[in-house]
């Protein structure tokens, strides 16, 4: 037996004997690509176990997450910081080798993936990173590839027909994608709901494809080494495969996608291979050795990338500052346009005064809209696009992909050296949710710019009019919402957006002008701060709310109520403050009345009365709305004075 087919044998052992021990997990999948995976990581995968986040390493994605075991078993045998103690504490309470794989880099896990699609959407932001990050600072010091192993599930899921369009329109060929064609999901053979002639759909959309049997090593080397010359167009390499390959009974049956095998088929296939069949976790040392010879390969490339790059950088003072600026952590101040108070901007158009300034000072600021430019206004303009003509534009057109455009965002942010941001209007955040909880998983940096935050956005009506947006976003854990009451605190929001490294950041945003108020900066990026005094009650409000909420104080006055307004754009980032400085915010036995344009939902944390919406919206002037649906100074104040009356 070759070294080669050990390797593949022990990966099949070792995704065996993990799920059967952890009684949970899907052995099939890792059964059905071990053969892939040993050619793709002993022959071609470029990466360093003793620095797994070398910025020019190759990026290895797992989409079919649910084969995590597959992934553990390589980075193992390859030398990355996973023991075999790790595998074999597969799925338990704090385990490195969780069900589906999360991100973690220092252990060779790029992604978070197990959703389907997400890693096949996301991967592609990565590629996207790597020809913009090359075409700025050459290949001296940016020259990689992205590979990623990709399973029926991902390819049904909507996700992946969005960023496969735009992966094949930009021509991203350093991107490699194989495909687990292995005609079984959980509910049987594919055949039930997935016969489209995949080939033909994929060069359709401009990519590369070539059809080959999943376990045959010199066609695996010949079809891989075929994609990689072929660099105008990204690349398919269509695996006709046998989930849970070699086992005597339950090689092909749905069965074996997410259920442990069983001791007696575990025995009987490793008496097929040639298996020690009463040994668990069993590793040969030649298998080591095979791996660590194979990542000899990537330690080379490594150490003379180093020479490389650092010649490179010492020779050109320019680029070496670039270089420094592009993957450092400067915190990051932005200056006032000139924001005049008094003047009434939308915090969209405040926003996008701000975005020249950003691309000036965070090189690494890059992204664009699902084709609302001009309505987000979220251009860089002293930037081109991002196209096959010129991979160093920092403006994406992502087209109308918002979930697609939200992983491609995940991606280029969990790359390194990118400060990324996608943006439409709030309510179309819904398409973009399972990506941007995956972000929040991850702790990515990823930045969501949503404006037509509001019903107040008119006469579009209920369709685009968001009502409960804004409590699902803040329902996700790790997400900041900050949602600025006027230019000045659109200034802070974007600060506290770019400086965050820790997790995503949502940036909600007007369409309808809100004045510009007269007060010290700072108060936003404590996530909560006091506008005006007040001894009576509390108004606590966000975004053009805040405004009204000071109108609404000056009536309460003029009846004897003294009402104290609170501008609270960030609950998450205000959580963080000590808890004397909330009380101190809020006021201590002070009624608290939330004022919100929006759901009510969750503002029992904060308001004993909430102001808000319930209902759907209407298609109608704002000034209409704002009438109909109580948010009118006068009819803030009567409500306000209702409630304290009891």
């Amino acid at each position: 037996m070759s070294t080669e087919q050990l390797a593949v044998n022990t990966i099949k052992g070792l995704a065996m004997d993990a799920v059967q021990k952890a009684n949970s997990g899907h052995p099939g999948m890792p059964m059905g690509m071990a053969d892939l995976a040993v050619v793709l990581w002993s022959k071609f995968l470029v990466v360093d176990p003793g620095d797994p986040t070398w910025i020019d390493r190759d990026r290895f994605v797992l989409s079919n997450g649910h084969g995590s075991t597959l992934l553990y078993s390589l980075l193992h045998l390859a030398g990355f910081p996973l023991s075999l103690d790790d595998l074999k504490s597969f799925r338990q309470w704090g385990s490195k080798t969780p069900g589906h794989p999360e991100r973690d880099p220092e252990l060779g896990i790029e992604l978070t993936t197990g959703p389907l699609g997400q890693g096949f959407g996301t991967a592609i932001g990565m590629a996207i990173a790597e020809e913009h990050l090359r075409a700025r600072f050459g290949e001296a010091l940016i020259n990689h590839r992205t590979f990623g192993f990709v399973s029926d599930g991902d390819l049904m899921e909507g996700i992946s027909a969005e960023t496969a369009s735009l992966a094949g329109h930009l021509g991203l060929g350093k991107l490699t994608y194989f495909y687990d064609d292995n005609d079984i999901s959980i509910d049987g053979s594919t055949d039930i709901t997935f016969t489209e002639d995949v080939a033909a759909r994929f060069r359709a959309v401009g990519w590369h494809t070539v059809e080959i049997d999943g376990h045959d090593h010199a066609a695996i080397e010949e079809a891989t080494r075929a994609a990689l010359a072929v660099t105008e167009h990204p690349s398919l390499v269509i695996a006709h495969t046998h989930i849970a390959h070699g086992a005597p009974t339950m090689q092909d049956t749905s069965a074996s996608h997410g259920s442990p095998l069983g001791a007696d088929e575990i025995r009987a296939t490793k008496e097929a291979m040639g298996w020690p069949a009463d040994e668990s976790f069993y590793v040969p040392d030649e298998v080591y050795e095979f791996f660590e010879a194979a990542m000899g390969r990537g330690r080379n490339v490594h150490a003379a990338w180093k020479d490389r790059s650092g010649a490179a950088l010492e020779a050109d003072a320019e680029l070496a500052a670039l270089w420094s600026k592009q993957f450092g952590s400067d915190p990051v101040v932005l200056e006032s346009p000139g924001f005049e108070v008094g003047s009434s901007p939308a915090t969209r158009a405040s926003s996008g005064k701000l975005f020249d300034q950003i691309a000036e000072k965070v090189p690494g600021f890059i992204g664009g809209a699902a084709d609302l430019v001009a309505s987000t206004k979220t251009q860089i303009s002293t930037s081109g696009s991002f196209s096959r003509e010129d991979r160093a534009g920092r403006n994406i057109d992502f087209g109308i992909r918002e979930h697609g455009m939200a992983a491609i965002v995940n991606g280029l942010a969990v790359h390194g050296g990118l400060r990324p941001y996608g943006s439409t209007f709030l309510v179309f955040s819904d398409y973009m949710r399972p990506s941007i909880r995956l972000s929040a998983l991850m702790e990515a940096p990823s930045i969501s710019v949503f404006t037509h935050d509001s019903i107040f956005l008119g006469e579009d009506g209920p369709t685009h009019q968001p009502v409960e947006h804004l409590a699902a976003l803040r329902a996700i854990p790790n997400l900041w919402v900050i949602r600025p009451a006027d230019a000045t605190e659109t200034i802070e929001a974007w600060e506290m957006a770019l400086n965050r490294t820790a997790g995503p950041t949502a940036l909600v945003l007007t369409r309808q002008g809100v004045p510009t108020l007269d007060r010290p900066t700072g108060g936003a990026k404590l996530g909560g701060y006091v506008l005006r005094s007040g001894s009576d009650v509390v108004l606590v409000a966000t975004g053009s709310e805040v405004a009204l909420s000071l109108e609404a104080s000056d009536l309460l006055a003029g009846s004897g109520v003294s009402a104290r307004v609170v501008s609270l754009p960030c609950w998450e980032a205000f959580e963080e403050q000590e808890g004397a400085y909330r009380q101190e915010v809020l006021g201590i036995d002070l009624p608290v009345v939330s004022v919100e344009a929006g759901s009510t939902f969750g503002w029992g944390r904060y308001a004993d009365m909430s102001i808000g919406i319930d209902t759907f919206g209407a298609s109608a002037p704002d000034s209409a709305l704002a009438e109909q649906f109580g948010f009118t100074a006068e009819s803030v104040a009567a409500r306000v004075r209702e409630f304290l009356a009891g």
